[in-house]
């Protein structure tokens, strides 16, 4: 008598890769989103950091918002169009990365985990390309709330605190969806907090 060998068949093993597509389909898209949220949380704690060397920056400076300006303010002043006091300081100023620089130990953390770059300024329409990533083309994932700067507010004047964006991601799709609405940016607020 023969014996027979023990194996699997053709139907057995599609049956097994077919668990194992369905397997896959439904966890990938959650592995993604896990990293997604590591990289954002990241970003947080790179902005928190930022808030106290602002803060470290202020304290140095009379009490004063750091004098820089963002990669916006710099390729693209015609946002100022309706400031043109302000817009006349852009070419005098550094960029704020620089001017906070002495109070970061360590640059890594002007970058955003989820830079990865974009055409324009966000909701503008006028061209700001950062390739491959925002830090790479400028130095800095983040832009500023350079208002601040130009009307020489101190942290303390804030009339809401809480609810003023300082500094932010350069681009809202980083952390959310494509549609206006469904944007996430991490920020860091007047009063130091990070969201």
């Amino acid at each position: 008598m023969r014996r027979r060998m023990a194996g699997f068949t053709l139907v057995e093993m599609l049956v097994v890769i077919g668990i194992l597509a369905v397997l896959a389909a439904i966890l990938f898209p959650v592995f993604a989103r896990a990293r997604e949220k590591g990289r954002s949380t990241v970003c947080a704690s790179n902005l928190k950091q930022l808030g106290m060397a602002v803060s470290m920056y202020s304290s140095d400076y009379d009490g004063y918002y750091p004098w820089g300006i963002d990669p916006a303010d710099y390729y693209c002043p015609v946002i100022w169009d309706g400031f043109p006091e302000w817009q006349a300081l852009i070419p005098t100023m550094y960029w704020l990365h620089l001017v906070v620089g002495p109070y970061v130990k360590n640059r890594q953390v002007w970058e955003c985990a989820s830079d990865d770059g974009y055409d324009e300024l966000e909701d503008s329409g006028l061209p700001l390309p950062a390739h491959p990533s925002s830090y790479a083309a400028f130095g800095t994932s983040y832009m500023w709330r350079t208002e601040l700067t130009f009307s020489r507010t101190m942290p303390e004047q804030l009339p809401d605190p809480v609810g003023t964006n300082v500094l932010f991601d350069g681009h809202g799709k980083w952390h959310g969806g494509l549609g206006h609405n469904a944007r996430r940016w991490n920020m860091l607020f007047g009063d130091g907090h990070v969201k």
